[in-house]
């Protein structure tokens, strides 16, 4: 018995590039939809992933790992602020600078948005056996931890923790 998406999955001349950005397209539709109670969205959802006190979690570090323009950040620490899920404390390794840490609302809209996310995250791997799924998420994490972030111009702002 053959199955038709095991084929399709290992066809040789697929394109990783038309592959990935079409997981990415159907993650991002589904993640838009899952965090549009969150300030600034998916960005929100990453920034309250990461703004933790067990992590380097100052606003210019949090820029370059996600990838954000420093002033798109600042908006999104600002609305994210206002609505009372972070809040920013001077970081004790350099007092210029500022830590962006989740509040008690924010464990709770994070602890939301994540169900939700997981979910869409599911969704879009739902064509793999769940053991297949958690390989793919295994490679993928491993394939992104030395990715450079998208904007380098944060590379030599971001302060070390």
């Amino acid at each position: 018995m053959t199955d038709t998406t095991s084929e399709r999955s290992l066809a040789p001349e697929a394109d990783l590039g038309q592959a990935l950005a079409s997981l990415l397209r159907r993650y991002l539709d589904g993640a838009r939809e899952a965090t549009d109670e969150l300030p600034g969205g998916p960005r929100g959802y990453q920034v309250l992933v990461n703004a933790t006190a067990s992590t380097c979690s100052n606003q210019a570090t949090l820029a370059q790992q996600l990838g954000i323009d420093r002033t798109v950040m600042t908006y999104l620490v600002d609305d994210l602020e206002k609505a009372g899920l972070v809040e920013r404390r001077p970081d004790p390794a350099d007092r210029r600078a500022r830590q962006v840490l989740r509040t008690t609302a924010g464990e709770t809209a994070l602890a939301e948005a994540g169900r939700r996310i997981r979910a869409v995250e599911d969704h879009v791997l739902g064509g793999l056996a769940a053991t297949d799924a958690q390989t793919f998420r295994r490679l993928l994490a491993a394939a992104a931890v030395d990715a450079p972030p998208t904007d380098h111009s944060m590379c030599d702002v971001a302060a070390e923790c």
